[in-house]
């Protein structure tokens, strides 16, 4: 079970949103101000922390400065103050996303299974999706018994794919995330590669399927193999 640190001085969003995790199975820690948040933190494993920015004591932005020099856990930042050069000075010192009060609560809820989920996948490295097991630290793709080794890019490309169930990634970011922006290809290399990993891993043995969004990219997702 994650735990989560609540750091609000409003007492009312900090009880909602205390209410909305437990309601989600979350362990729950709360603080009213940063220098409080931050004492927590030196005497509980945190798995993500939620901030508000104007506290008092210490803020919001001066606690997550704290947090990343000993920590790369999420950092979710919520404000009322909503313009992007605020946003842009978050996500400068650290946040990892950034929500305008007031707030939808299951918008709360889905960026927060969203940050700890990429956060588990950073941290151990080993993605579980259809009947694949894809192990960054050995750069391996298991099915069943099997052990797959990819040709690198083969493997960055599939490994992007599958932290992201779901979500469409166009042809622009891929080729600049897994080639780099001084590629000198064109897309027809990421096609060649795409057609690759399709061919590896079909519907029916691996659980997965990559659907090509015309004019946009591609996307992964589970199936349940059966046609």
């Amino acid at each position: 079970m994650s735990k989560i640190l609540i750091a609000d001085d409003d007492k009312n969003i900090n009880m909602l949103i205390q209410s909305l995790l437990k309601n989600e199975n979350y362990e729950v820690v709360t603080a009213f101000d940063g220098e409080e948040a931050l004492n927590k933190l030196n005497s509980e494993k945190v798995d993500m922390v939620i901030t508000d920015v104007m506290m008092p004591n210490i803020d919001g932005w001066e606690l997550c400065r704290e947090i990343r020099s000993f920590s790369n856990m999420p950092i979710l930042m919520l404000t009322v103050l909503g313009e992007t050069s605020q946003k842009v000075k978050g996500f400068g010192i650290g946040a990892d996303d950034y929500l305008t009060k007031p707030f939808e609560p299951m918008e709360l809820v889905v960026r927060v299974r969203a940050l700890l989920k990429r956060y588990h996948i950073n941290e151990s490295q080993l993605i579980s999706i259809g009947n694949l097991i894809i192990d960054k630290n050995r750069f391996i793709v298991q099915i069943g018994t099997e052990n797959i080794t990819l040709p690198l890019k083969e493997f960055e490309l599939l490994f992007t794919f599958a932290s992201t169930p779901g979500k469409t990634f166009s042809r622009d970011s891929l080729i600049e995330n897994i080639w780099g922006y001084d590629f000198d290809g064109n897309e027809r290399t990421l096609d060649v590669h795409v057609g690759r990993l399709r061919d590896k891993f079909t519907e029916n043995t691996s659980g997965i399927k990559i659907t090509t969004i015309r004019g946009l990219g591609y996307r992964l997702e589970e199936v349940n193999g059966e046609d």
